[in-house]
């Protein structure tokens, strides 16, 4: 008896227009090519209603009851949520050393600031703002009336912003050190407990408020007119989800409201010379910023961090080999709560291309949903058993879920396949550090700072969410003189 096709946008007839549906209504024009993501997106939306086909949901969608809350689930579902602090190091190191400070002394009169995170997902980045801004006002804070306004279309994900509790993948790039400066570990979640989980300090929390709003409005006139009043805005990978003339629109309507002396920041992938028509291009080391025509005199550019010593050798790490399986190989337990990886399911989408699998992955880890995040791992590391990026994603879902051995074999097994893969080494090296194991975590971030200083200063560092190599080798440095003392 042979098995009934699997689902998807290949075999189900209503999806050609719905897609474009969703399209024209919310501008996504990211989905454009990326039928597969879509169907994954929305299979979600067919089960929640217990429906079979895009034909059917259609029909849910323009239903003049449930129409218009379906719509906004469907949107919060589409839009990729991303969850992980101080997200592009080389932005941040623009924010900390130029930007803020600017900002700062120019409303040292007035002692305000207005900032607003546009597409703010689950808050890590305006919280990354507000942690920001404590350490550099430090004690005149008080003395400031900070605003800080994060706003998304996705009504769920601002309601994880609103709690301020984490895991670990969304701090994943942060040293034990900082995270315990910033957050309550052990912090409970509702049908998760404890385990993994990192609650905001209040001093941090108290600082943004979360709106649900939609950019599409800043473009279809449903805005109301706005005075320009924000000092800096965020608007980081969103854009990529819009085409172009609608990207315009929204940058247009951004710029609007920003004040004279205002700052906008846009993702590194995104900047477009059609906006540079509109805004004042600002180059600072490892990114771009746009200032409104006419702004006051350039500040000065961020300095280049210099080292004082370069670490030479590459020490060992006796990283683990990584046998080539014949089929998807065993991990320790299935994660709790998660599909069996090695059981086909009729609705379990074959294997993909390891780069496009990848991407995949990462949306879903970085939208909190680690189960099927590591159900798409382990069919990607089948496909693809030699793949290093593949084994460090893995080694970065099993320390977000608190599972350290696998951790560790799937962060060393990334090694044996690379043994020059930086932010593997940095990602064991603080490993290491938060299991107490100091030789080791000594080991790991020499090497990543003698790696990163090797790498050219615009190099794109692999697998670095952004993190250039002198942001890299500094983040490194700084764990490593943590380690007080001789080492073994």
């Amino acid at each position: 008896m042979s098995r009934p096709p699997r689902s998807g946008p290949q075999v189900d007839p209503g999806f050609p227009a719905l897609k474009a549906r969703i399209i024209a209504r919310t501008g996504h024009h990211y989905y454009a090519d990326k039928d597969d993501l879509l169907f994954d997106r929305l299979r979600k939306r067919f089960r929640a209603n217990g429906l079979a086909d895009s034909t059917a949901y259609g029909a849910l969608l323009d239903d003049r009851i449930a129409g218009g809350p379906e719509w906004a689930a469907l949107e919060a579902e589409i839009t990729i949520g991303e969850t992980f602090f101080f997200r592009y190091a080389e932005q941040f190191a623009a924010l900390r050393a130029t930007i803020l400070p600017a900002l700062i002394a120019a409303r040292a009169t007035e002692r305000g600031l207005k900032i607003w995170s546009a597409g703010c997902s689950t808050g890590a980045e305006p919280y990354s703002i507000a942690i920001l801004l404590h350490e550099l006002l430090g004690a005149d804070l008080s003395d400031w009336r900070v605003s800080i306004l994060g706003t998304d279309i996705s009504a769920t994900a601002l309601e994880t912003a609103r709690a301020g509790i984490y895991g670990r993948w969304a701090l994943r790039t942060l040293p034990p050190g900082e995270r315990l400066r910033y957050f309550v570990p052990g912090a409970p979640v509702a049908g998760a407990g404890r385990d993994g989980t990192y609650a905001l300090r209040p001093e941090f929390r108290r600082m943004v408020r979360f709106e649900r709003r939609n950019l599409m409005d800043l473009v279809d006139g449903r805005a109301a007119p706005a005075p320009a009043e924000f000092d800096l805005i965020l608007c980081r990978n969103v854009l990529i989800y819009f085409e172009a003339d609608v990207v315009l629109g929204i940058v247009r309507g951004l710029g609007r409201r920003l004040r004279p002396e205002g700052w906008l920041l846009i993702g590194h992938a995104e900047p477009n010379p059609a906006i540079a028509a509109m805004l004042d291009p600002v180059n600072l080391p490892g990114t771009v910023a746009y200032r409104p025509p006419g702004a006051a005199e350039p500040v000065p550019a961020l300095p280049v961090w210099r080292p004082e010593s370069v670490i030479a050798p590459l020490a060992e790490l006796a990283p683990v080999p990584v046998p080539v399986p014949r089929h998807a190989p065993a991990s320790a337990d299935p994660i709790p709560g998660g599909p069996d990886p090695g059981r086909a399911g009729a609705d379990e989408p074959a294997p993909i291309d390891p780069v496009t699998s990848l991407a995949s992955i990462r949306a879903l880890a970085d939208a909190g949903e680690t189960a099927e995040a590591w159900r798409a791992l382990r069919l990607a590391i089948r496909a693809a058993p030699t793949d290093p990026a593949l084994h460090y994603y893995d080694g970065l879902l099993a320390h977000s879920l608190g599972r350290e051995p696998e951790a560790e074999r799937a962060l060393r097994g990334a090694l044996y396949l690379d043994r020059d893969f930086v932010m593997a080494h940095y990602q064991l090296g603080l490993l290491m550090l938060g299991l107490g194991r100091r030789g080791e975590a000594a080991r790991a971030l020499d090497n990543a700072v003698r790696l990163a200083q090797a790498l050219a200063p615009d190099a794109v560092v692999a697998e670095g969410d952004g993190l250039g190599p002198r942001e890299l080798a500094r983040s490194a440095a700084l764990a490593r003189a943590g380690l007080t003392g001789d080492v073994p």
